[in-house]
């Protein structure tokens, strides 16, 4: 039986790295795949799947009116696995519709995001995918002192943890901090 996987972390923990590597092992082993991305993250060009480390590969882009049910079903005839990066940004429906995919197609869905923002809030996308998954799986990345990291601060041109603004701003690695609870605690009351 085909399951919906939500792999999820903090920024900069290689969730993109993952995927790509996850999908080049059925290739490899000469089976197909189908590689999904949210439309709205285009810093490597529309269409892109890419890891800070330097390797990418092309991919549907999906818009949050996207039905991927349909998409999957019309584009991934012999796929053996669908990939999902930034399912931070899928909406609650396209959660069902992945979760339908798995079900009615027999595909495993695996998807890659972010739990939380910098607010500590999670994205609608990976509160469904939480709800929704039949398999959570925990990337873990580590916080300056050592703790596992859950939380991520974005930080103001001063280095100061912002406790406002839009939940989504693409790009801008170099503003993100990821930090164990305690220190995004006190990064968070600091301002």
């Amino acid at each position: 039986m085909a399951k919906l996987y939500f792999h999820y972390s903090t920024m900069n923990a290689g969730k993109s790295t993952l995927l790509l590597q996850a999908s080049y092992n059925y290739r490899e082993r000469g089976m197909h795949t189908l590689l999904l991305t949210a439309a709205l993250d285009d810093r490597t060009g529309p269409g892109v799947i890419a890891s800070r480390i330097g390797i990418s590969e092309p991919a549907l882009g999906f818009a949050p009116d996207t039905d991927l049910f349909a998409l999957i079903r019309d584009e991934a005839a012999g796929a053996a696995c669908i990939f999902v990066d930034e399912a931070q940004f899928l909406t609650p429906a396209q959660v069902w519709q992945l979760a339908r995919a798995a079900d009615d197609l027999g595909r495993p869905v695996m998807c890659y995001g972010l739990r939380v923002d910098f607010r500590g809030e999670l994205f609608p996308g990976s509160a469904a995918l939480l709800a929704l998954a039949d398999d959570l799986r925990e990337i873990r990345t580590i916080c300056h002192c050592g703790r596992k990291a859950t939380m991520v601060v974005r930080q103001d041109a001063h280095g100061r943890a912002l406790r406002q603004g839009a939940q989504v701003q693409i790009g801008g690695n170099e503003t993100y901090v990821s930090l164990c609870r305690r220190h995004w605690r006190a990064a968070m009351e600091e301002n």
